[in-house]
């Protein structure tokens, strides 16, 4: 049976302190949600409790849902991976201590692909070896994208108004825009990444994946900040401000947006879609300038490719040397390889040849690695999004996100069209996906993307263009 939404976004409640906020009681969620996720699969773990709000930000009492990658001190963290099944070292992640600490309720943990999809080029957008698959709230038998598929999927079913998605490349963008949600990419530095499973430190980043723009900014304003154990963000504190009180809906106004017609592979169905964007933009009052150059995206994708594997097997090993031997016996790379191919339940649909790729180099003072981390860096960078948006005195750049999802079907001929995402990713800059319509019944996401520290202004212009198109459309929810 097809229903309305899952619940009000909004639901009043008794004596909160924000009643311009009001939510339920965790409990209230966490039953609904279970009741509604049993046919998506989209949180991996429900919060047995208790559920406490002392803080007296805009976010108290906000249920938030957290990739299952992300450290909580009341679960485990397994990245997708039964090697980390038993993974509960009792430690918050920076960025949760900072959401308890606002009075932002955490009620479970959402499904990933496993390992932030860096174990296999054959891995399926939204399977884990312990959450299984993740289905799309729009189609199921299309993908959620990934690899915070099951962020993207909850905030569209309405379990909670926002979750927290990490990003190396497209894996807050992606599952945001297929899903019909708004998804954030913060600079690299601005939010912290202690205690999250890493990929590479050049790239990870954890922004909000939410129901708005507003509600976005909101959650970023509280994550955001320095962290002495991660160097990324030593300029955090004093680059950080109010997102949500810096949100126009009239920033549009005299803007001058990048539109980067160099990226190319999008459906004619997303293209058509995207130029009806650009004219709600012009409408908006915004002054658009056709990009029909960019970087050598080859080029820079082999070299992003190479750091990736390089940082990979760094990160990755120091990260499993931080965690209790007890509880995770794999300490290294090396040893999560051994624990896979012995482990039939993981390698049921796909094989491990990244991390194979990853184990057989050497370390991050190896001359290929550190050529590689200047070309892709100077590419996306330097020679990419600061030079247009210098050569033109742009305010943004836009392009479509990708095109609708593909299907979860890894034999036949449907598969993605169309990113958006590497040139933010590599240069660690800001990477907003606001709804924008439908291709094919299937949400798609505009893409607006910024210079180094842009993060407020990014979001400006995506509030004032989400306000002036409402474009998304919660999915129809089929309730259990």
């Amino acid at each position: 049976m097809v229903g309305q939404d899952v619940a009000p976004a909004r639901p009043a409640v008794v004596e909160n302190r924000h009643p311009q906020y009001a939510y339920p009681p965790a409990f209230l969620f966490i039953s609904n949600g279970k009741r509604v996720d049993e046919s998506y699969r989209s949180v991996i773990r429900w919060s047995e409790g208790p559920w406490s709000s002392t803080g007296s930000s805009d976010i108290a009492e906000m249920p938030i849902l957290l990739k299952d990658n992300i450290e909580t001190a009341d679960m485990p963290t397994t990245a997708g991976s039964l090697a980390l099944a038993d993974n509960a070292p009792g430690r918050d992640a920076p960025l949760v201590a900072r959401l308890r600490a606002a009075g932002a309720v955490i009620v479970g943990k959402t499904n990933l692909s496993e390992w932030a999809n860096i174990r296999s080029s054959d891995s399926i957008s939204g399977w884990s070896a312990v959450g299984g698959q993740t289905l799309n709230p729009y189609d199921p038998a299309r993908t959620p994208c990934g690899s915070s598929s099951g962020s993207g999927a909850a905030v569209a079913l309405g379990l909670t108004p926002a979750a927290i998605g990490t990003e190396t490349d497209g894996s807050i963008t992606c599952p945001a825009s297929v899903n019909g949600v708004v998804g954030f990419k913060p600079t690299v530095g601005l939010v912290s990444r202690t205690h999250i499973v890493p990929i590479s430190h050049s790239q990870d980043t954890a922004g909000p994946m939410a129901a708005t723009v507003r509600d976005a900014a909101r959650v970023l304003t509280v994550i955001a900040g320095s962290d002495p154990a991660d160097a990324a963000t030593v300029e955090a504190d004093a680059r950080k401000t109010d997102y949500a009180a810096a949100l126009d809906a009239g920033s549009l106004r005299g803007a001058r947006i990048g539109v980067m017609r160099f990226l190319k592979g999008y459906s004619p169905e997303t293209q058509a879609v995207f130029e009806q964007n650009l004219q709600a933009l012009r409408d908006a009052g915004a002054v658009l300038i056709d990009l029909p150059e960019g970087p050598d995206g080859r080029t820079l994708g082999e070299a992003e490719f190479k750091v990736l594997l390089y940082e990979l097997k760094h990160d990755l090993n120091a990260y499993l040397a931080s965690t209790d031997p007890t509880q995770v016996k794999t300490r290294t790379l090396a040893e999560v390889i051994a624990f896979n191919a012995a482990e039939p339940r993981e390698t049921v649909l796909f094989g491990q040849d990244i991390f194979e790729q990853a184990q057989a180099l050497g370390g991050l003072d190896d001359p290929d690695y550190v050529q590689a981390r200047a070309t892709s860096l100077r590419l996306a960078g330097e020679e990419g999004i600061d030079r247009l948006m210098r050569a033109h005195s742009l305010s943004a750049l836009v392009a479509p996100t990708t095109s609708r999802a593909w299907t979860n079907d890894p034999k036949d001929d449907d598969d993605m069209q169309g990113a958006a995402s590497r040139l933010a990713a590599v240069a660690g800059y800001p990477h907003l996906t606001v709804p924008m319509g439908f291709d094919r019944n299937m949400p798609i996401g505009l893409s607006f993307i910024g210079g180094k520290w842009d993060d407020a202004r990014i979001l400006s212009l995506g509030y004032a263009f989400e306000q002036a198109t409402q474009a998304r459309r919660p999915p129809p929810v089929s309730r259990p």
